[in-house]
Parts: structure tokens; sequence; C-alpha cells
């Protein structure tokens, strides 16, 4: 204490406290032994620093890559940079193989190399209408229905669901009930018109629906079909065992065609929004192609959409070659019901 009211009053006068230090005044002085002393009684114990004892020219190089900022080759500026630094370059994604590079273990042809055509085929007026029997054969909606993709029974249940909240479960049996219904009297009603037994108007007027919107969406595409050779008719796949009911087998636009009558309320203008319908056509023709029971083979298709407000349908024509692009994943679909 005494010491520090020394040097306090030293400082107050100007130059005083610099003599102090002066070598001459320091070694004949009181002051210079004081902090001398201080000084040699700091300087006996150090403490030991674990930080000096390490090896300061080997870790230079990190400790400068550490605290200068973007200054190294090695300093990533984005958090994508850092992670390719540390974990390496990202694998690419590989997208899920996709049907077009599978090839099916049956690669049955679309068409029959094996089928005798007749010189003479049959001109019979009344289009074949072969009834569909009860066989252990699945049938190409069942297929079709049982490997649908993941995505797609998402759709279809989220929708069912929808409806089902919308309407109750009593509704929603109803509104269904009514839409195979109104299917089958547009069905039954183009097949009235092609044999030509009575108007479509009179067989509506049996049942409490209405088609009439659906008779008009389709009047341009029936001026384009000619010589019916088949109407609700049971098709038979002998090598593959699969059967199916084909709409309709007629000439559209000139052209022997495997035809799907559809009926939607929401428009369908692009083939990809038919969903598994072509699938089911090139299975309809491959089954025509390789049954006894039909003198004939097909190589095109054709799906109608109609619609019930009456607006013009959609006809989505399928030619030889996107025909054979869907016989492909229609066997793939096959043989993955057969695996089931």
């Amino acid at each position: 204490l005494v010491r520090m009211k020394f040097l306090q009053l030293l400082s107050r006068k100007p130059g005083k406290l610099g003599r102090l230090f002066q070598i001459p005044f320091c070694q004949n002085q009181f002051p210079y032994l004081c902090l001398a002393t201080s000084a040699c009684l700091q300087s006996k114990k150090k403490k030991v620093n674990s930080y000096e004892q390490v090896d300061q020219e080997k870790y230079k190089n990190l400790v400068y890559s550490v605290t200068s900022y973007k200054t190294s080759a090695q300093t990533p500026e984005t958090i994508l940079e850092e992670d390719t630094l540390l974990y390496g370059p990202p694998d690419k994604y590989r997208p899920p193989v996709k049907d077009e590079t599978k090839a099916p273990k049956n690669c049955i042809p679309l068409i029959n190399p094996n089928k005798r055509i007749p010189l003479l085929s049959s001109e019979s007026n009344l289009p074949m209408k072969i009834p569909l029997q009860k066989t252990k054969m699945p049938s190409v909606t069942r297929v079709l229905q049982q490997t649908m993709s993941p995505q797609q029974a998402f759709y279809l249940e989220r929708w069912k669901q929808k409806m089902i909240q919308e309407l109750g479960k009593d509704g929603f049996a109803e509104y269904t009930k009514n839409l195979f219904l109104q299917g089958e009297l547009f069905h039954a009603a183009l097949e009235s018109i092609f044999l030509s037994e009575k108007t479509a108007t009179e067989e509506q007027r049996e049942e409490d629906v209405d088609i009439s919107g659906f008779l008009s969406s389709v009047q341009h595409v029936l001026e384009d079909v000619s010589e019916v050779k088949a109407l609700e008719s049971a098709v038979q796949h002998e090598t593959l065992q699969y059967l199916g009911l084909v709409d309709c087998v007629a000439k559209y636009r000139g052209q022997l065609c495997v035809i799907d009558w559809k009926t939607s309320e929401k428009p369908k203008p692009f083939l990809k929004n038919t969903f598994d319908n072509p699938l089911q056509v090139a299975a309809y023709i491959g089954a025509i192609n390789h049954d006894a029971n039909y003198d004939f083979q097909v190589s095109c298709g054709l799906i109608v959409v109609a619609y019930k407000n009456g607006s013009p349908a959609h006809p989505h024509f399928m030619d030889p070659e996107l025909c054979s692009q869907y016989w492909k994943k229609w066997l793939l679909r096959l043989e993955e019901y057969m695996d089931k």
C-alpha cells in the first residue's frame, strides 16, 4: 500500500516517474528494489502452458486454414461444397427400372404367325357375339386391378374416401351402381345402333338413366366406324391363358381395330389420361389373334372417351407400333399377376 501511494505521488509530478526508472537512480533508491523484488517473486514459479508444448510448426498450416476466411483453397464457400469435401460427391439418383427396359419372359408376339386366315372370310352380316364362359382363367380386368401401381392405387383409394365423405357409404354405393348401369346402357345402345334393331332412345327408356349425352358425344366417331366384326364378344388367349370381353371389333377409318368405349365426366384429351386402358386394348388384340374362334387378326386399337355433357368424344387411335409397346407392358403385368 505504501509503495502504491509512493508511485501515485510521483506520477502527479511531470518527469518524476521517468527519473525513477533511470539506471543511476534505480540502482541506489528504494523503489527499484521494491519492483525488482516483485518481479523476482513472480518469476520464481511460472505456470506451465500446455499449448506451448505443442509442435507449433507441425500444426501451423492447420491453424492458418481455420483462422483465415476464404483464403485457403480447402475452405468451402457453400454448404454443398463442405458436404462434398467431407463426404465426397453425392451418388447420382438412379430412377427405378421402367417397363420399357424390362423384357417379358414369355415373348409371345402380338400377331400370331401360325394363324391361318382363310382367303374367303365369312361374310356374315351379323357380328360375332361369343358369350363369356366361367373358367379358372383370370380376366384382363382382374389382372390389371391386381397389378396396378401403388401410386395409382393410392389415388383411387383417396378418390373413394373423398366420395364416401361427401355422399356417405350408402350414397357412394348408389353412385357406383349408377356408373355401372350407365356404362351398360351406353354399350347396349351402341350395340343396338350397329345391329340396327332399334333406336338408342327406345333402349334408354327402359331405365331411369340418361345416356343421351354420351350418344351425342360419339356421333362424329360413329361416322368413321364400319364393317363391325364383333360386339360384346368373349376372347381367350390359348397360350397365355387369360380371357376378356371385347366391346367392339370394327374398321375405323379403314383400319381394323379393337374398339373400347369409355364414359367419363371429366375430359381425357390424351391417351395417358386413360390409365391402363391401352394395356387392356392390347391384351384383347393379342387374345383375338390367338383365339381360334376368330378368323381374322387385328393390329390396331381405338379408345373412345364419351362425355356425359355431350361434348365431342376423344378418339385415341393406337397404331401397330404403339399396340406392340403396350403389348409388352401387358405381358409384364400378366407375369406379375402369375407370380403372385
